[in-house]
């Protein structure tokens, strides 16, 4: 009599619709000495592309702040100090002076710009300081002078006039036109820069009214004389001064969006990309 052959239970379809389903694998535990590695962190630029000097940028500007400072130095050695110090003129020329050392620093041991908002507004400082000269108090009666007594020294008052109300100017708008990259302003920082110039006003019109009136220095601008044209004409006069101020401010802006960029050059990062092949 033959053995029986044990039967083979059947083993249930799965169903070819039927999708892998990851959830059914069971986790695996984690392997011992794998260091689990860290999110991805910023790289600087200067990680690929190495800083640049620019030493011809940091002579330009040395130079023109050492300008701006003998100029400066002449009018406090001619003048009082106490009335030099309070012209917008010698006070936006501090600031250019100031500026233009630490951006010929910068250049010269090859670090980051200033920011373009700092450099915009010593530019706009400097323009005012021209436009107002040129326009309101290059041909006002009697003659302005920084220090109050023109002709004292005739040679080197209009040498530093010249330096502090024309040259200083025309050289900070070349160095931002020729020695700076576009594109870095903006329409929110034109009102901010007018704070110093609105400072300056509440300045003026608190000195005019600590001084005597007797005091020849009392009022250092003819157009902000409130003794002669009173509060309501310097006051409507300092708001047109400040319109034309922010639309020189906006100028700025739109110019530096228009511009090439003068320094515009081709680096060398140490990676070459080739063409697909195939």
């Amino acid at each position: 009599m033959a053995a029986e052959t044990p039967e083979i239970p059947e083993v249930p379809e799965i169903p070819p619709s039927t999708p892998f389903m990851p959830r059914d694998i069971p986790e695996l535990p984690a392997i011992p000495g794998i260091v689990k590695l860290m999110p991805p962190s910023f790289v600087p630029p200067t990680a690929v592309v190495p800083p640049t000097r620019h030493p011809g940028a940091a002579a330009y500007r040395l130079l023109t702040a050492a300008a701006i400072t003998a100029a400066v130095a002449v009018e406090l050695h001619l003048g009082s100090p106490a009335r030099v110090l309070s012209v917008f003129a010698i006070q936006s020329n501090i600031i250019l002076a100031l500026v233009l050392f630490l951006s010929a620093r910068r250049a010269r041991t090859a670090r980051q710009p200033l920011p373009a908002s700092l450099t915009g507004a010593t530019v706009l400082y400097a323009l005012i300081t021209a436009l107002v000269h040129h326009a309101l108090l290059a041909r006002a009666s009697p003659a302005f002078s920084i220090t109050g007594e023109p002709g004292t020294h005739p040679l080197w008052q209009k040498a530093a006039t010249v330096i502090l109300l024309t040259a200083a100017p025309v050289a900070a708008l070349l160095d931002w036109l020729l020695l700076t990259a576009p594109d870095h302003l903006h329409l929110r920082q034109a009102a901010p820069w007018l704070l110093y110039p609105l400072a300056y006003l509440a300045f003026s019109l608190t000195r005019g009214e600590l001084l005597p009136a007797d005091s020849p220095d009392r009022y250092l601008h003819p157009f902000l004389d409130v003794s002669q044209h009173g509060y309501k004409h310097v006051l409507a006069n300092a708001l047109l001064l400040g319109l034309a101020f922010y639309a020189l401010a906006l100028l700025l802006v739109a110019v530096d969006h228009t511009r090439p960029n003068p320094i515009r050059r081709r680096t060398k990062t140490g990676f070459r990309l080739w063409p697909p092949v195939g």
